[in-house]
């Protein structure tokens, strides 16, 4: 009888081992299917807009994602922003083999533009995005549609084609921006090609057609009011030449909001002249409304430290010109650190 207990009670002991052993794969084998992502960054800003002098420390963005890969083909990405919003929610899945055919569910970053769908931790300015991009890609300056750092609700369907030489993306959108419903009938569409015929090269197009609700008003607008839906379109060409050592891009954008039409391009450039220390220069020009010529180019200047991977810091000179209005000094100096 005692050697029956005790084979029993070994038994039990055993069995719980192998259930807890168990347990703790299958958690390890679920937490390996997670990548963590995150970053911030904080600086400072000096300017004499308007014959003022502004200066003050700043923390633009604090981003933390995280992706599960659900299968080898099915994956799901949440991202927040502490300093904003949530950015990012939507899930992957991909139809082919290879990467020719894969289709994209949710809120994230549209294909307009070379510069929308890049990350700020790889862009070379600290202002990030070009005065085409921010205001026709809905980065956030424009009052028409809003702060939507670039990003709305919707579905896209994407590959790679050739051996990695074609890419494509097919979106239909809300036309909104993040976190909003539709407030009319109409969708956007957004359709973008890159092309890629040798290592380090690339072109892009991209084209966005559909109808906004108006948020707010615009002074170089006047005739869309707020609460209004109205045309609202756009076509950009680029080209992208990048190595470890040098890089240099450049885009042509144009819009069309109601009857107004409005066009930029820029041209921004990075020389590598000793071990991850950076030059950075650019020019960059928008054009409000293309009938009355309310253009505004910026001439930025600086260098950028790797100091550890994604990490950096940044030290920027900007000279704003304006056609409508005085021109202005702008200093910038920003710390990123991701991972």
């Amino acid at each position: 009888m005692k050697r029956h207990l005790v084979l029993s009670a070994t038994l039990a002991a055993m069995m719980a081992v192998m259930s807890s052993s168990a347990a703790m794969a299958q958690k390890a084998s679920f937490l390996d299917s997670i990548e963590f992502h995150g970053y911030g960054q904080a600086g400072f800003s000096y300017d004499d807009q308007s014959n003022r002098h502004t200066n003050g420390f700043n923390l633009k963005r604090t981003l933390l994602w995280a992706k599960a890969h659900i299968t080898d083909r099915w994956s799901f990405q949440f991202m927040h922003d502490f300093n904003s919003v949530v950015q990012e929610y939507y899930t992957d899945y991909r139809f082919s083999n290879d990467k020719s055919f894969s289709v994209r569910l949710g809120q994230f970053k549209h294909s307009f533009s070379m510069e929308n769908p890049m990350s700020p931790t790889q862009l070379e300015l600290i202002d990030v995005y070009s005065q085409a991009v921010l205001y026709l890609a809905g980065e956030g300056p424009d009052p028409l549609f809003g702060v939507n750092y670039g990003r709305d609700l919707g579905m896209m369907f994407y590959g790679d084609l050739f051996n990695n030489h074609l890419h494509y993306e097919l979106a239909v959108m809300n036309g909104e921006g993040v976190n909003c419903k539709d407030k009319n009938e109409d969708k956007d569409f957004i359709a973008r090609l890159e092309v890629k015929p040798v290592e380090h090269l690339r072109f892009v197009v991209s084209g966005q057609k559909g109808k906004g609700h108006a948020r707010d008003t615009v002074v170089w607008n006047p005739s869309v009011k707020k609460g209004d839906d109205y045309r609202r379109d756009r076509v950009s060409v680029g080209a992208e030449f990048k190595t470890d050592v040098v890089s240099l891009r450049g885009e042509y954008l144009a819009g069309k909001d109601g009857e107004v039409k409005s066009q930029g391009a820029y041209l921004t450039g990075r020389v590598t002249v000793a071990p991850n220390f950076d030059l950075i220069g650019s020019v960059d020009y928008y054009d409000f409304n293309t009938s009355n010529h309310r253009k505004q180019t910026n001439y930025t200047a600086g260098v950028q430290y790797w100091f550890y991977k994604k990490c950096r810091v940044q030290l920027q000179y900007t000279r704003c010109q304006r056609g409508f209005a005085d021109n202005y000094n702008w200093l910038q100096g920003q710390l990123q650190v991701a991972f």
